[in-house]
């Protein structure tokens, strides 16, 4: 029987091969190629990391172990036979916290030679080749394959070169042409991508874990679109002509953005096929445009998206708001795909990785973490940074008193900054679902504050943030413990029979059906009533209705007894994010997440963050009696026992409404203004549902449109309107200046009939979601 030959070691440790001492000096054409073949597997298995930054983990990558396997004829020499003894897995290395992650914490794996057999020589087959040489013994570093080691000190393997020597000699030449910097450069971006998808892979497993145990709240379809879609897609299908019509149209504009790419290519100035709408901050970052590859990544999506909500906008004969849920789901997932979003196709993302050397994601999955956290287990995306801001220390602090309170409002009256003041108070009652202080920020753009300096009494309903123990209170309790309980005490404080009063928004709405319930009464106690984005007909009330149907309001009560009676801040906050994605869900998620920056200091966007719950039985009454029934537009409503006829209220009216407001749109406002019974002024702002209500003159944005004609039709009032520039506020102040009587001695709340509870802001404000 043949010996197998024997093995000794280089002057560095390498096995290597004698001559056997058995005839057969001469190995199969197979037996090597198989051997060769088992050298590889050796050399491409993973080193894996187990612990980094103390938290378990799997493999984050296949980093391939560094010369894993000798020379290809000590392989050669060692498949006479199948191995009696195979190499152990891989040792598992703990790493500790980074940085840095030095190539020496991570222990790579080099095979044992296996020891000659007594066996005859025989060809190994390839599934045996296969199997033994997939198992490589995890030992020390290998030494490099020099017979003799180079004079002087041994240099230290270069940073990466583990996961360089996984693509070959190509790896190995490109790492010596680094310079030290570059290797420590790939080094540090290596160490803080794998630190980067531990934090994300560590936030999403804490928050499968606190999901565990709740029910579950998937649905197929959490839109509830699915009936909108069928009609869609069914009409679609009898109008082939408008479906091949559309992708010859989309085929034609590729093929002209192709075209255009060529031509860019040889050097041609070209303009672009398409671009994205005004005020589309999503492709603001210069290679969007400059390098060719994402401007056609970018013209491509702009394309197929513009093509397809106008396939849905173009379909005819479906119910109008059945397309229109379609429009907004189009568009909701249109948005979401948009290549800015990703990591791998937004140009300002890679850069900042590479300009910071993997820190910015690292930070992003930082944030990303801390986001799950705050939300206990579901993301609650950061619009701003909340620890810069305090109620009553740097927002909301316009000095006053709290007055008076029951358990659903605090009423604060503020202190006057001038000598008199007219003689009719002002009364404001700000929506409940937001925190009264959005006319309170800053010092500067305080409408309260403004408002005082003007010559007003200024008086603001701060409403609870109601628990459990409010959930059944209904939109009458609001209406005669909010409005009649506050305007009681107005009167009293201020020693006056008659006030003007402010709604905004669904306190104009709660405003608007008191007053009809006053008239009906012959209670006259309002001089005269100003809507702030306020509607009274919900015919046309913009994106909200569709978060109204019965299916979507089924949602919500179960939502609202799963929270024990009342709807959570969040579930209000999540629906209107909804209704602006771009701007106030996907913007923040790019530059929280992508790009790993902290979101800035915004006292709006915290005030939008401060969402209050909502009781139950109120709730839904307003959900369908209002945006699903239309019932106060109908002349339907009834609130104590008293149909609400808004025809009824005489007293002048002052209705503000905003050119770009998603959640009161002017046509809706214009509509609910012809409603009443009195003489109405109706005016238009820039901006949208809060710019356009604050903005502050001295601020000197925007502009605001007004005519004192009604004419039936909102067109019709545009056409005859004038434009002015800046805050409207000076408009209103001067109408409801003439309204507010004459002037008497300024009145200090602390010297009221009622006696103050305590400084403004008060606590009600306070209680958090």
């Amino acid at each position: 029987m043949a010996s197998q030959p024997a093995l000794t070691r280089t002057k560095r440790g390498k096995p290597r091969a004698e001559s056997p001492e058995s005839p057969h000096k001469t190995e199969s054409k197979s037996a090597k190629k198989q051997a060769k073949k088992a050298a590889k597997a050796v050399a491409a298995a993973p080193t894996k990391i187990e612990k980094l930054d103390g938290k378990s983990a799997k493999a984050i990558s296949p980093a391939p172990a560094a010369k894993l396997a000798p020379k290809a004829k000590a392989a050669v020499a060692a498949s006479a036979s199948p191995p009696k003894k195979t190499a152990k897995a891989p040792v598992k290395v703990a790493a500790k916290a980074v940085p840095p992650l030095a190539p020496k914490a991570i222990t790579t794996a080099k095979p044992k030679v296996p020891a000659a057999p007594k066996a005859s020589p025989k060809i190994a087959t390839p599934s045996a080749a296969r199997t033994k040489a997939a198992k490589p013994e995890s030992v020390s570093r290998p030494t490099p394959r020099a017979e003799t080691p180079p004079p002087g000190p041994e240099p230290k393997a270069a940073p990466g070169a583990e996961q360089a020597a996984g693509l070959g000699a190509f790896g190995q030449n490109v790492l010596e042409m680094m310079t030290p910097e570059q290797r420590q450069t790939l080094e540090s971006m290596s160490v803080n991508l794998a630190r980067a998808a531990l934090t994300a892979q560590g936030a999403i497993a804490e928050a499968a874990l606190r999901q565990a145990d709740r029910p579950a709240a998937l649905s197929h379809d959490p839109f509830h679109v699915t009936p909108a879609l069928t009609q869609v897609m069914g009409r679609l299908a009898e109008q082939p002509d408008l479906i091949m019509r559309a992708q010859a149209d989309l085929f034609a504009r590729y093929t002209d953005l192709w075209r255009n790419a060529a031509r860019r290519a040889s050097g041609e100035p070209v303009e672009p096929v398409v671009t994205p709408a005004k005020g589309d901050k999503r492709f603001g970052d210069p290679d969007w445009t400059d390098n060719p590859v994402f401007d056609v990544m970018k013209q491509s999506y702009l394309l197929t998206s513009n093509w397809l909500s106008g396939l849905v906008s173009g379909v005819e004969g479906v119910e109008p708001l059945e397309k229109r849920r379609v429009e907004f789901f189009t568009k909701m997932l249109t948005d979401a795909f948009s290549p800015s979003n990703f990591l791998v196709s937004n140009p300002a993302a890679l850069k900042e990785i590479a300009a910071t050397k993997g820190e910015s994601l690292l930070r992003g999955m930082e944030n990303f973490a801390e986001d799950m956290a705050r939300g206990g287990g579901q993301l609650s995306i950061s619009q701003t940074d909340f620890d810069k801001f305090k109620v009553g220390e740097n927002i909301a602090t316009a000095p006053g008193k709290v007055v008076f309170q029951n358990e659903l409002i605090q009423l604060l009256q503020f202190s006057p900054t001038t000598e008199t003041v007219h003689e009719i108070p002002l009364l404001i009652f700000p929506p409940w679902i937001n925190k009264f202080y959005i006319l309170d920020l800053r010092p500067e753009n305080s409408m309260i504050r403004w408002l005082a300096s003007q010559g007003f009494t200024v008086f603001v309903t701060s409403w609870v943030n109601p628990d459990q123990k409010l959930a059944t209170k209904t939109f009458e309790d609001y209406m005669i413990d909010g409005v009649y309980a506050a305007s009681q005490a107005v009167m009293t404080q201020c020693k006056v029979d008659r006030i003007n009063t402010v709604g905004y928004c669904i306190g104009g709405t709660l405003l608007s059906c008191t007053l009809a319930y006053m008239a009906a009464k012959g209670d006259e106690r309002f001089s005269s009533a100003t809507f702030f984005a306020a509607q009274q007909d919900f015919s046309e009330a913009g994106d909200l209705l569709l978060f109204t149907d019965e299916d979507w309001i089924g949602d919500v009560e179960k939502q609202m007894d799963a929270g024990g009676g009342v709807l959570s801040g969040k579930a209000m906050a999540d629906t209107f994010n909804a209704l602006r994605g771009n701007d106030l869900i996907w913007s923040f998620f790019v530059n929280n997440y992508l790009l790993g920056k902290e979101p800035k200091p915004f006292d709006l966007l915290f005030w939008n963050a401060d969402q209050t719950r909502m009781p139950k039985t109120l709730h839904l009454s307003y959900l369908r009696e209002f945006y699903r029934d239309n019932k106060l537009a109908k002349g339907e409503l009834v609130l104590g026992g008293e149909r609400i006829d808004l025809s009824k209220v005489k007293i002048p009216v002052f209705v503000q409404s905003s050119k770009e407001d998603h959640i009161a749109p002017y046509r809706s406002v214009y509509k609910g203004a012809r409603l009443f019974g009195g003489p109405t002024q109706f005016m238009m702002a820039g901006s949208g549902h809060i710019a356009g209500v604050i903005n502050a003159p001295v601020a000197q944005k925007y502009q605001h449109w007004t005519n004192t004609a009604l004419p039936p039709k909102v067109e019709d009032w545009i056409s005859g309107a004038m434009e002015h520039p800046g805050s409207w506020w000076t408009y209103w102040a001067e109408w409801l200046g003439a309204r507010s009587g004459p002037m008497v001695p300024a009145r200090d709340p602390t010297k009221g009939p009622l006696k103050p509870i305590e400084d403004a802001p008060g606590s009600f404000v306070k209680v958090r979601s």
